[in-house]
């Protein structure tokens, strides 16, 4: 632009030159003067023009100069990975494709008229071939669609191979569960985006996720890096999650627990270990189950954690609870003698299924008499009675307050109490709590009196804990228990071979539109080895119809399977076996009754199938 208006001046100079012998010099003059200030003010122009570019246009422009020249390269994403307490993996991150497609480079090279490999596409996507075409549009469409994602790496490798312009095939990671449907119910899932939705995933989702990191690079017209910038956004690592489940014992459990409710044809069950000493979950299963790699079979049913989500009336497993409190607060003693005969309250009969005239606190636990806990009762008062329950963790969250988890139902605020109600609260009804919290409860017992914080994640530490009830009414509490599996109790179907076991039935009615209905819910929560308890389980097993459904022949036998193994991998060393009643069958008896009737169970299953 300067060199023509520096042309121009010496064609007009030159004219003027030309003509300084025809015109006068004063006009000359004048011509010259004008021409010079022409000059002189497009230059202020032009000096102007870049000083307010210069000064005030600057970042606009650097910006703009930016764009050209400098790029962001981001960092891939990852998740951190879940693990039992063995390092098993039990969550982990693959990578997988995602396709999209660049409509206008698509349309610019007449995409559209590749049918075929078009079809081949959508074939390999497994999606409609009119859907497709619908997505990427027509000519004109200058946006960036999805088309699928977490798609797996050979099949991105073909639709590369068609090289179809406006294609794009980028990196992308899916979670994957080695263990399947064993964990599907703790470990939870992730959604399409990675986050947490379900379960460990959503609990942890903070501490799995990741942030990228971003460098800024200097890049040529080709896309070649000239100089490395350094980060600008050192981004966050993600970190892996080591749970306190044991994953040999987690696949025992969800298999023994599965097949139980298939041969009592249960419409669910459910089973939680608790190492007392460390307040650790070693177990936590649930049948049904589902696949969290296949949500195309997805059933939010299946997919509920009942261990957590599920209340239940407990039925007789409150029974050693309230009894505790009753000695706690001097309303009984173990020498205290009860007529344990049929009784009415507000016109109820109260009855037991194993009739006694008289017995003390100690076969009451051992034979579990409704008609005895029903006159401890009533001899104390309600609130006192919720206060209990409370202290054992009854109507507030666990620790681990997991997704969905609930406080159960305690009720706290009724102010009037029938004196049915009174004396039903002592074996169980009118309450309501989850498996977890049932087994929180008894991990007191196998503490001696003191309770310890639950945990999901594996702890390094023993965990101080808080003393809930006195250790000799413990003591001999546990000798009940001991009684209701090894001295003739209600709970014989629970014994392992070679262990001291002790432990509680419970068989409750299914409350259904405010009355009980003809179902039942059966458990068994049991402590081993009774020499040095330190594994707390419990088994539910929900409204069983193949004519079984007390808590000990439904739920004992899982028990005893689950516990050998538990017992076996620890390297628990066998009790001295001591019977506390001689009037019943041996051990070994007992083992073998247990065993046959398994086997005769498991045969009639596999002839039904």
């Amino acid at each position: 632009m300067i060199h023509t208006i520096v042309k121009k001046l010496y064609f007009y100079g030159k004219t003027f030159c030309s003509r300084k012998e025809k015109e006068p010099f004063i006009v000359r003059s004048y011509r010259l003067i004008f021409l010079w200030l022409l000059f002189f003010l497009f230059l202020v122009l032009l000096s102007s023009k870049l000083t307010y570019l210069m000064v005030y246009e600057s970042r606009s422009l650097i910006s703009k100069g930016n764009d050209r020249v400098m790029r962001t390269a981001v960092g891939s994403l990852e998740r951190g990975v879940i693990t039992d307490r063995n390092g098993n993996e039990l969550a982990i991150s693959v990578p997988v494709k995602t396709v999209s497609v660049n409509c206008a480079d698509f349309h610019k090279y007449n995409g559209l008229n590749q049918v075929k490999n078009l079809q081949e596409i959508a074939s390999v996507l497994d999606i409609d071939y009119d859907y497709l075409l619908k997505r990427v549009g027509k000519p004109g469409k200058k946006n960036t669609v999805f088309l699928a994602r977490q798609i797996p790496e050979p099949a991105a490798k073909f639709i590369q191979s068609l090289h179809i312009r406006g294609f794009i095939i980028e990196d992308e990671l899916k979670r994957y569960y080695p263990t399947g449907e064993i964990n599907a119910h703790l470990i939870g899932r992730t959604n399409i985006d990675g986050n947490g939705v379900e379960g460990v995933e959503y609990k942890f989702d903070e501490l799995l996720q990741s942030e990228p990191t971003k460098r800024l690079h200097i890049k040529d017209m080709r896309g070649n890096v000239i100089k490395d910038l350094g980060f600008i956004d050192e981004g966050k690592k993600s970190k892996n999650v080591v749970l306190s489940i044991d994953q040999r014992i987690q696949q025992v459990a969800y298999r023994s627990l599965k097949y139980a409710r298939e041969i009592n044809q249960a419409t669910s069950a459910s089973l939680v270990l608790l190492d007392a000493k460390t307040g650790e979950v070693l177990a936590m299963a649930n049948s049904p189950s589902f696949n969290p790699n296949n949500m195309t079979t997805y059933n939010s049913y299946k997919a509920r954690n009942r261990v957590v989500t599920d209340l239940y009336e407990p039925g007789s497993t409150t029974k050693p609870l309230i009894a505790l409190g009753a000695l706690e607060l001097g309303y009984t003693n173990w020498n205290e003698i009860f007529d344990t005969a049929p009784f009415l309250v507000n016109g109820k009969e109260i009855k037991d299924s194993h009739p006694m005239k008289y017995a003390n606190l100690f076969d009451i636990i051992k034979y579990s008499s409704n008609t005895g806990m029903a006159h401890i009762a009533l001899k104390m008062q309600p609130s006192e009675m919720m206060d209990v329950l409370q202290k054992f963790g009854y109507g507030k969250k666990t620790p681990l307050k997991l997704l969905g988890e609930r406080s159960g139902v305690l009720p706290l605020t009724r102010r009037r109490w029938s004196k049915l109600e009174q004396a039903t609260t002592g074996f169980g009804y009118g309450i309501m709590v989850t498996p977890l919290q049932i087994a929180q409860a008894y991990s007191v017992l196998a503490n001696l009196g003191v309770l310890k914080p639950l945990s999901i994640l594996k702890v390094k530490e023993e965990p101080k804990g808080i003393r809930v009830v006195k250790e000799e009414d413990v003591i001999k509490m546990l000798k009940a228990l001991e009684a209701v599996v090894e001295g003739g109790g209600t709970g014989g179907e629970a014994m392992v071979e070679g262990y001291r076991i002790g432990g509680k039935t419970g068989t409750a009615k299914v409350a259904v539109a405010g009355k009980y209905g003809k179902d039942y819910v059966g458990t068994f929560v049991g402590l081993a080895p009774m020499s040095n308890p330190r594994f707390v389980m419990v088994v539910v097993i929900n409204e069983p119809h193949a004519g079984k459904f007390y808590g000990g022949a439904v739920s004992g036998p899982v028990f005893t399977e689950v516990m050998n193994k538990v017992l076996q991998v620890y390297n628990i060393p066998p009790d001295d076996i001591d019977p506390v009643d001689n009037h019943i069958r041996t051990l070994a008896e007992k083992r073998k009754a247990i065993l046959e009737m398994k086997i005769r169970e498991r045969k009639k299953l596999q002839n039904r199938q």
